[in-house]
């Protein structure tokens, strides 16, 4: 579940993709080869991707344009070890779709933007610009929550 919150705004969006995630493992069980990958290594993979075709679904609406990549935004890292995990997961939420997932590819999963861009159907560059524009909008988010999360 805490993949699936990491992807999606609410917490009715995480269960739907959940849900949707663990139906195709159920469907494609007989797929599995242990040969291949651990079972938590292969449903992960699974629920991610049904995270990824949630947010195709929900922009299909949006035209994604062409980015020229951003100037790299740095948020020193004892900022973040002092923000709560479930702080950061809610500042996380409040990313648009599309930059939260490059996001969460790149930052927490360790893909690689030409993966990402793969993933997404995005350039490179349109990737490693959501990644810049999260960083840019979690810097501020850090900076207008600074009572909550305790900064000192």
């Amino acid at each position: 579940m805490t993949v699936c919150l990491r992807y999606t705004k609410n917490d009715e969006d995480a269960v739907e993709v959940l849900n949707n995630g663990f139906f195709k493992v159920f469907k494609n069980i007989q797929r599995y080869d242990s040969s291949k990958a651990s079972p938590y290594t292969w449903i992960r993979t699974i629920v991610v991707n049904s995270c990824l075709d949630f947010i195709k679904q929900k922009q299909r609406l949006e035209k994604v344009n062409e980015l020229d990549p951003g100037v790299e935004v740095h948020i020193p890292p004892d900022v973040i070890s002092k923000i709560e995990t479930a702080e950061l997961l809610e500042l996380v939420r409040d990313l648009t779709p599309a930059t939260r997932a490059v996001f969460n590819l790149y930052v927490i999963e360790g893909y690689r933007h030409k993966e990402i861009a793969q993933l997404l159907s995005i350039s490179e560059g349109t990737s490693k610009w959501h990644l810049n524009e999260a960083r840019k909008n979690l810097q501020q988010l850090i900076l207008i929550n600074k009572p909550k999360v305790k900064i000192s």
